[in-house]
């Protein structure tokens, strides 16, 4: 893991507002982006039935960007996550 490297340790440690957190290998409760996947999922995209890739491909991606113009919702995705993040 690179990391964890000696030689990136160092780097981090010269750094005045650098922290580095370890964080366990697999842990979604963790990950703000798997709110707003299971928010697409259960959701958004709930109704649709893509029967190809393609199909698939352009609904989530216009679900995705219809997500992010939704700035209160993603707000409160953001909020479900026990991590302290610095919103603006």
């Amino acid at each position: 893991m690179c990391h964890r490297a000696k030689r990136i340790q160092t780097f981090i440690a010269q750094q005045e507002d650098w922290q580095l957190n370890f964080l366990p290998p697999y842990a979604p409760e963790l990950n703000p982006v798997e709110n707003v996947w299971s928010y697409l999922k259960t959701k958004s995209m709930v109704n649709d039935a893509a029967l190809d890739l393609d199909a698939l491909t352009k609904s989530t991606r216009y679900h995705s960007r219809t997500l992010q113009k939704r700035e209160l919702l993603l707000r409160s995705l953001l909020k479900h996550t026990p991590l302290f993040l610095r919103l603006k």
